[in-house]
């Protein structure tokens, strides 16, 4: 039968249920006045009741627009998110429901209730339980007779009641506890089905979690996976460069060299020109390999002039990592080799990442310059430091990619951590005669 009651449902109920009590209590309070007036009795009321009542038209209206007033104050104090805001609107609430105590002559006070209500529905439990306790004692005694509207003088409900009969007078008391009754029915109805809602949201709100660590967890399973299929592809890459051309050239070259042995003595032309064949296929292996390799280098280097693949590097790193990269060139060659190009290129790259991950800088500094014989490459950043300098894997890989070209590597910490590279630029390393010798 409640299977698609919602909340809003039930809080809608309570405040028809409520503005039809309101206004049924306000028709028979106007009703019974104008049979007083009638009957001409109102002097025996008056001293009975003890207080002067006010007009039937000014208890209509008022009432009206006051519940109208409450409920639109509702409506918004449900919907704001701002805490100030609501403090606000729930204050408002509390005014209101007091001039509509005043005006029912606290004949009926559920509509506290409705406050209640509210306050139930916005409660979140974080660090509002002395909010929650301060509000639920303001409303007890707003709801309590005795300390209601300041001791002001009213019209009870039983003075009105005491003009009919007694058979009349049990009726309307019944009739006006049934009222209580079914108000207090409904509120506790509303307050079931909140807790089972925000349960229900919670509920929802854990399975969504758990849902979604499955999926990372899912996800970081198959990046490794991932991760590992490329590092098999790679490896099955390299061994087949390594295979193809390492290995045809090496294999041809010693076989080559035992037909040289043999013939060395006996048929030395012969043997001339076998080492002849063994060179050419030396150098054609060395070409295969430098082929391969330049497989491996970073596709900036291979789309990009080597200063702006530098720039793009940094660039990105920076806006990955948030670390700020300034670039200071004092003076450049023009006519680096690839192996100077990619050498430079790694050695930015690691000093860079070593920056951020060991000492956590937030700001590096390149400095380029040198002249015709020499590059100078200068790395700072401004990060811990480092006392006790490990050679770890990056240091060790930058030194051999260095002394390859002949080129040295200092570092230090210094309010930072200082790496100091410099390559020479005027000798042919890996490359042309060097290689064939």
């Amino acid at each position: 039968m409640f299977k698609h009651v919602t909340i809003v449902d039930m809080h809608k109920l309570l405040y028809i249920y409520n503005g039809f009590v309101i206004f049924a209590l306000m028709a028979f309070m106007c009703i019974t006045q104008e049979k007083i007036n009638q009957s001409m009795v109102a002097r025996s009321f008056l001293e009975y009741a003890n207080a002067v009542p006010t007009s039937s038209l000014t208890m209509i209206y008022t009432s009206v627009l006051s519940f109208l007033a409450l409920i639109i104050v509702s409506m918004i104090y449900r919907k704001i998110k701002q805490n100030l805001w609501r403090y606000m609107l729930f204050a408002t609430e509390i005014v209101i429901c007091m001039f509509l105590l005043r005006i029912l002559n606290l004949s009926y006070d559920g509509i506290v209730l409705l406050i209640v209500a509210d306050l139930m529905f916005r409660y979140e439990g974080h660090h509002q339980e002395y909010t929650l306790l301060a509000a639920m004692i303001c409303l007890y005694f707003i709801a309590n007779y005795n300390m209601a509207i300041f001791q002001a003088k009213i019209i009870s409900f039983d003075a009105y009641v005491s003009y009919y009969n007694v058979a009349t007078q049990s009726i309307l008391l019944a009739l006006k506890n049934t009222f209580y009754s079914i108000n207090i029915i409904i509120f506790v109805f509303y307050l079931i089905m909140l807790v089972k809602n925000k349960h229900e949201e919670k509920e929802r709100i854990r399975l969504l979690n758990e849902r979604l660590e499955e999926a990372n967890q899912r996800l970081r399973a198959y990046a490794i996976e991932v991760e590992q299929m490329a590092e098999t592809r790679e490896r099955n890459r390299l061994a087949r460069e390594i295979h193809d051309t390492l290995g045809h050239s090496l294999t041809g070259i010693a076989a080559g060299l035992d037909a040289c042995i043999i013939t060395l003595d006996s048929a030395p032309e012969i043997t001339k020109k076998q080492l002849n064949k063994i060179r050419d296929t030396a150098r054609k292996g060395i070409v295969d390999v430098r082929r391969s390799v330049k497989k491996l280098r970073p596709d900036d280097l291979e789309k990009l002039p080597f200063q702006e693949a530098l720039m793009q590097m940094t660039k990105d790193y920076s806006e990955s990592s948030g670390m700020e990269i300034i670039f200071d060139i004092f003076s450049w060659s023009d006519n680096l080799r690839q192996d100077q190009e990619d050498v430079i290129y790694r050695v930015l790259q690691e000093c860079i990442t070593n920056a951020n991950r060991h000492g956590h800088a937030t700001k590096v500094t390149i400095t380029i310059g040198g002249n015709e014989k020499y590059l100078l490459i200068v790395i700072a950043d401004n990060g811990q430091g480092c006392e006790n300098v490990k050679h770890g894997f990056g240091l060790k890989h930058m030194r051999e990619r260095l002394e390859l070209l002949h080129g040295s590597i200092h570092y230090w910490s210094d309010e930072g951590f200082i790496v100091e590279a410099m390559i020479p630029l005027n000798l042919e390393v890996n490359h042309g005669k060097n290689i064939d010798s």
